[in-house]
Parts: structure tokens; sequence; C-alpha cells
């Protein structure tokens, strides 16, 4: 793995290219110690990011929920994605942007304090080797779950809402396994630690209601694509015990991409017809124009 904070190119820096190695914080920002950051996770194929205005908008719509404006348009974030892009010679990347309150303030309530964006962009293959997705990846079950939408704003891509998918991620590499399956907080089984859920049984697939986790972008364009090609998309509340009734499963999300599933903890699964179809589909979706 790289050292991200010792890498050649440049990250976008409040309005203006700063080499990579300088886009520094000072110890004192809000964002490290009270987690008020939002983020995104891009990807670009053949020079075009997917969805682009997608993401800016949830980037946006995080910020007002932590309770700040963005210091910029969404024009302007947008444009900036393609010129970290290309400052960084890529057509195929992937991109991170975020906003977080300065160090100006520090406490529990920063009203005032000064907000920065940031954007860098960088090679990275998908979020599982090509090896990994034919065969299917190992999920075990997580110990932690994701929190009631009163009790965390979840409906915010925030850094905060992230530490208990590190926590089950890690222990789940520790036993052996690529990921982790979480529940909700009323016991439903809800996504992976980075990565929305589908199972195809009896040739439809059924997908985690999203009322306390992010409704993913690609999880949405995976349901627009599996209706058009004719499949029942049917999204509701799922019990941990009717995996069980599922043949395939598989995670999406712009890391993940489309990747099958092998196993959660005792059920297993075949990767097959419905999870070709969707990676075939979602292939020919990324890469158009």
């Amino acid at each position: 793995m790289p050292d991200y904070g010792d890498l050649d190119g440049t990250i976008w820096f409040d309005g203006r290219m700063v080499p990579w190695r300088e886009a520094k914080l000072h110890y004192l920002t809000h964002g490290l110690h009270y987690a008020s950051v939002v983020f995104e996770g891009e990807r670009a194929y053949d020079g075009r990011i997917f969805r682009l205005r997608d993401h800016t908008d949830r980037l946006f719509e995080g910020a007002e929920i932590l309770g700040y404006k963005i210091p910029f348009t969404k024009d302007e974030i947008d444009q900036a994605c393609y010129e970290v892009l290309a400052a960084n010679g890529l057509r195929d990347g992937y991109l991170r942007p975020a906003a977080w309150r300065g160090s100006d303030k520090l406490g529990l309530s920063p009203g005032g304090a000064s907000v920065h964006v940031a954007i860098a962009a960088w090679a990275w293959p998908s979020y599982f080797s090509p090896e990994q997705k034919m065969k299917g990846i190992r999920l075990t079950h997580a110990p932690w779950r994701r929190p009631a939408p009163d009790t965390a704003p979840t409906r915010a891509k925030a850094s905060g809402l992230y530490q208990i998918c590190t926590l089950s991620k890690q222990q789940a590499e520790a036993q052996g396994f690529d990921d982790a399956l979480m529940l909700d907080y009323r016991g439903f089984v809800a996504e992976a630690t980075g990565a929305n859920l589908f199972l195809a049984i009896d040739g439809k697939l059924h997908t985690p209601i999203a009322d306390c986790f992010l409704n993913g972008i690609t999880r949405q364009t995976v349901i627009d694509l599996a209706r058009a090609k004719g499949v029942e998309v049917i999204e509701r509340h799922i019990q941990p015990q009717e995996l069980a009734q599922a043949r395939e499963a598989f995670l999406t999300g712009t890391a993940a991409e489309i990747t099958p599933i092998a196993e959660i903890g005792e059920y297993r699964f075949t990767p097959g017809a419905l999870c070709s179809l969707i990676i075939k589909d979602y292939h020919r979706a990324t890469h158009a124009g």
C-alpha cells in the first residue's frame, strides 16, 4: 500500500493547485477532532467522471446536514474535479473531494469556523482484484450496527459514520475475510462496511431499504440498470435468516463497483447470470460517451 501523504501529483486545495506533499492541515483542524468532514468517492472512466453532479450534490447536502456551507459553487467543484484529474495525467482514476471545518474555531459549537475544500485524484483499481471478483468475496458478520437516523446524520457521507465501518472491516480482515455484513439498529440486513448489498432471490433482486445508511449512487445506478432489463427490484427490510434464500449476492459502490459475494458467514452464494448481467451493464454505463 502506498503512503498517501507521500505521492507525486497535485491536489486542488481551496481553489488552487498544491503539490501533493504540501496539501496539509493544522493539528487543531475541527474536522480532525470533531469529525465535521463530508467527502465523496468518485471514479473517472476514459476521462469522464461517472455521475459527477450527483456526487457533488451529495457533498453539498452532507455539508448542509452538518451545518455549514461550502464556499464554492457546484459548477466550480465539478470543474475542479476535472482540473485535478488532468493535472495528475489521469483518464481513469479515483477522486476524493472533501469539505471540512478548519482550525480557527475548536469545540463542540464551532460557529463561524472557516470551511475548506480539497480534491485529490489518483490511479486506484477496483476495490477488489479481478480474481476475487470472479470467485466472489467472503464476508463475516460485523460486530457493529448502522445507527438509527435519529442518533446520527445517516444521510450524510460524513467521516464520523465510518469509524464503525473501519473497526468492522479491520476485524473481518484479521479473521481472514474480505469484508463484513452490517445489520441496522433494528437487526435488519443493512450493507457491507463501504458498499450496498443486493440479493438474487427467485430471479428478482432484493436490496435493503436505505433508510439509515447511504442510498449509494452505484446502488441507484444498478436499480435503474436492472429495471431497464426487466429485472424486478424489490427494496425492503430483510431479515438476516433470509440470506439463505438467495442464490447470488453482490456489493455495489464507487470503489467496489460490482463485486459478487461467495459467502456471508454460514451462507453460500454462486455468482451467476444476474451478477454477470449487472457487471456488464455497469461497465457499459460507466464507459459510455
